[in-house]
């Protein structure tokens, strides 16, 4: 053997230094990392030739071997990590022939460019990564980011540290806006950092605090590390979950695990929220110790005067905290007590489907003895006490026709349990009443007469809806019952708006907020997915920076408003219509809702073209889209590499071999924490793109192979990633933050600044390791 190693280990140390040499030749890593592909290749098969490349394997013809398998050990776990005194054979990397291996790998090129980049299953959610990017880019050219770090420090900078805590709120904010962390770091490190200086904060936790922030975009919701990792997460723990059923003797996955194999990028959204969140509360409370620990390198700074009216402190506590508190809580109070819900009464047309066992029973005593291990006794008694009821009362019940009498029935009873007022009125309500409140509380000494009427308006759309509007009331009726009331109420809620818009806070975090509630509550909502809102965060994006645009060059955003208008029209008038007009027997309301809602989507539509040709008359939209194409072409010619270098360390088992030796471990912690610590070391020198197209898929069918939850392992190798981007020396935050910075500013400041935030990643993924529930809480509180 060549320098002692195992053939495989010197090819797997020849891909290393092929793939470190591209990128560090300067040559775009995209193409580095296909190169390094077939460069590494051609190495390895030349050494391979000359005899130079000596696998030490099992020889799995030995008598010691045979009688291992009799014993019951299964081929597939023996290994030479595991077994190292088998006898051995030596045998070359390429068994048969590296012109075999390359053939397979061109043909196998083929079919995954095709599976997972051209047609495969994943391509509508990749989708969801050009449309993040154009939100992102294009929202960080409306000047956003701007607007919010004046804003924030004028909130926190009366505080000790408050300057650094402001671009913590900032980077948050702009993550879950833009998620983009390049133009997010360049953005604060242009703005923030020489104000930050002039105000003798310290040069490290100055530059350490805009790189950290500007990270947070890759882990809290919209994420394109989640969704590209949310792409591979599925397809990985899906297989490794079958091959684990099938190894303790289950059919499949769903026999054994007793819910389907599955893991969505919306669910890992979801678990993302909270882990995201606490960071950026790590991040705020690090600097505000640092501060007061040494105040005198994070002084509080005193900025202009904002130009709001001022307040006092019971009118905010009133106005800001006690009204919204009230309103929001006694929402929620009355749907406890069912007088807010669902006024829907929809009747199938036939009964319920019994119900199946919780786990199924009728399984050999080898995938039995597995499922009593994975589930405990306790889970399996109750689901054979659950097999015998139903095969007593003759089987699983079949969905059967109703009868026009138990229709009728039916529908009698789903009426009669209607809750007086309905879900989707109390939501409208509930809006429109915290608008009143917030515009009340913005300007205590303007006229209140305006903002009584708008809450007359909404009681009495609360009164309509009680007395007037019945369960089975048509769509069309109810709109003409509440038209009065509810202009009563939106004539308040528009002078409430208009007082709103003067205050500098709200006029600066109102907008992105929209978007981000529009996007992510429809992902965490589970309404739709990544793709679709993404399309939707997209086109918010681009009327904002069209309105900011039109703002800024002292004309009219009419156009835009009203086109907003449109879409939540056009919305609101697809919930509550039925707007399938090819059917038969269409109502006229139905036709006449159908109507406006494509009025109002042909006027939204105008309203995102003009938006367009805005931006585009302000040369804005042209770098915009070059920027997107860039960014998009880039993250899909790496995963096109990405998967030639994959087929190259397969080719020669370095896969296999890897694998091998991580099951070797007989605890799957130990396991986990190995590959952890191997991400946050490959961090230091690799982007979160290699490590997520060319290490998670050799890895991945070990790490979700076993019993852990995938959305914890997922989210744990997330927050690992997103460390990446501030390890020294090739974090690219770091690079990105020295291109900005003033002289004066060494990197050796930046260096030293962001180590504490370094520490801080690494005692985050201590918190998400001991406390898993932080990760799986929020996903199990939404249905998907």
């Amino acid at each position: 053997m060549l320098f002692g190693l195992d053939g495989v280990e010197l090819g797997l140390i020849i891909v290393f230094l092929c793939l470190f040499g591209g990128i560090l030749s300067g040559f775009p890593v995209a193409f580095a990392i296909g190169g390094a592909g077939i460069i590494s290749f051609g190495i390895i098969a030349a050494l391979d030739s000359a005899g130079l490349l000596i696998h030490q394997a099992i020889d799995t013809s030995s008598a010691v071997y045979q009688d291992l398998v009799n014993s019951g050990v299964k081929p597939d776990v023996i290994s030479v990590f595991r077994y190292p005194e088998l006898p051995r054979i030596a045998e070359p990397v390429f068994i048969q022939g590296w012109e075999y291996a390359m053939d397979r790998n061109v043909s196998f090129i083929v079919n995954r460019m095709n599976e997972r980049v051209l047609a495969g299953a994943s391509i509508e959610t990749l989708l969801a990564v050009l449309m993040f990017v154009l939100m992102g880019i294009t929202l960080e050219r409306s000047k956003i980011a701007n607007d919010l770090l004046t804003t924030m420090a004028r909130v926190f900078g009366p505080l000790p540290g408050g300057l650094a805590v402001s671009i913590v709120v900032v980077g948050a904010f702009l993550a879950a806006s833009t998620g983009i962390v390049g133009a997010t770091v360049v953005t604060m490190g242009l703005l923030a950092l020489p104000t930050m200086l002039r105000n003798n904060y310290s040069p490290e936790l100055a530059t350490g605090v805009i790189a950290a922030s500007g990270t947070l975009g890759q882990i809290i919701p919209p994420s394109i590390v989640i969704v590209l990792l949310g792409t591979l997460a599925g397809d990985l723990y899906s297989t490794a979950q079958e091959n684990r059923a099938m190894d303790v003797g289950c059919s499949d996955a769903l026999t054994y695990l007793g819910e389907p194999a599955v893991v969505s990028v919306g669910t890992l959204f979801q678990a993302a929220l909270l882990p995201g969140i606490m960071l950026a509360l790590l991040y705020a409370l690090y600097a505000f110790g640092y501060a007061m620990l040494n105040p005198e390198k994070a002084p509080a700074v005193a900025l202009e005067a904002s130009s709001n009216e001022p307040v006092t402190r019971n009118e905010a506590l009133l106005w800001f905290l006690g009204a919204p508190a009230a309103i929001i809580g006694g929402a929620m109070l009355l749907g406890s007590l069912g007088v807010i819900g669902s006024q829907n009464v929809t009747i199938s047309a036939f009964s319920d489907a019994g119900q199946t066992a919780s786990l199924r029973t009728n399984v050999g005593p080898d995938c039995q003895a597995a499922m009593i291990d994975l589930h405990g006794q306790e889970a399996w008694d109750a689901a054979i006490a659950e097999q015998v009821a139903i095969e007593a009362a003759g089987g699983v019940a079949q969905a059967t026709k109703l009868t026009e009498e138990e229709f009728a029935q039916a529908q009698v009873d789903k009426i009669a349990n209607a809750a007086p007022i309905g879900t989707g009125i109390t939501i409208l309500v509930v809006m429109l009443g915290l608008v009143l409140a917030i515009g009340r509380g913005v300007a205590p000494s303007r006229d209140v007469k305006p903002l009584i009427l708008g809450a007359i308006g909404l009681l009495l759309v609360l009164l309509v809806d009680v007395l007037l509007v019945a369960p089975t009331t048509t769509p069309g009726v109810t709109v003409l019952l509440l038209a009065l009331p509810a202009v009563l109420a939106l004539y308040g809620a528009r002078e409430a708006a208009a007082r709103c818009a003067r205050n500098d806070l709200i006029r600066v975090v109102f907008p992105p907020l929209v978007l981000i509630v529009a996007v992510l509550g429809s992902i965490l909502g589970g309404i739709t997915n990544p793709t679709p809102a993404a399309a939707l965060g997209a086109g918010g994006a681009i009327m904002l920076a069209a309105y900011r645009r039109l703002q800024d060059e002292g004309r009219s955003g009419k156009i835009i408003i009203w086109a907003t208008l449109a879409v939540m029209v056009a919305i609101l008038i697809g919930v509550n219509f039925d707007l399938r007009i090819n059917q038969e027997n269409v109502s006229f309301e139905s036709w006449i809702a159908f109507f406006f809602a494509y009025g109002a989507y042909l006027y939204a539509l105008f309203g995102l073209l003009y938006g367009c040709w805005v931006l585009f008359k302000g040369g804005v939209l042209t770098p915009v889209v070059r920027e997107t194409a860039k960014v998009t072409s880039m993250v899909f010619t790496i995963l096109i590499g990405s998967q030639l270098l994959n087929l190259v360390v397969i080719s020669f088992g370095g896969e296999h071999y890897i694998q091998q030796f991580l099951k070797s471990f007989d605890n799957e912690l130990t396991v986990f924490l190995i590959v952890m610590i191997v991400l946050f070391f490959l961090g230091f020198v690799l982007d979160f793109l290699e490590i997520i197209y060319i290490v998670i898929p050799i890895v991945g069918p070990v790490i979700y192979g076993g019993s852990f939850d995938p959305k914890w392992v997922t989210i744990m190798v997330a927050v690992n990633l997103q460390t990446s981007f501030l390890t020294p020396p090739f974090g690219f935050a770091l690079f990105y933050l020295r291109g900005v910075a003033p002289k004066e500013v060494t990197t050796g400041h930046i260096y030293r600044g962001v180590l504490p935030f370094v520490l801080i990643q690494v005692a985050g993924l201590a918190i998400l390791w001991f406390f898993p529930s932080i990760v799986t809480i929020v996903p199990a509180l939404i249905p998907n």
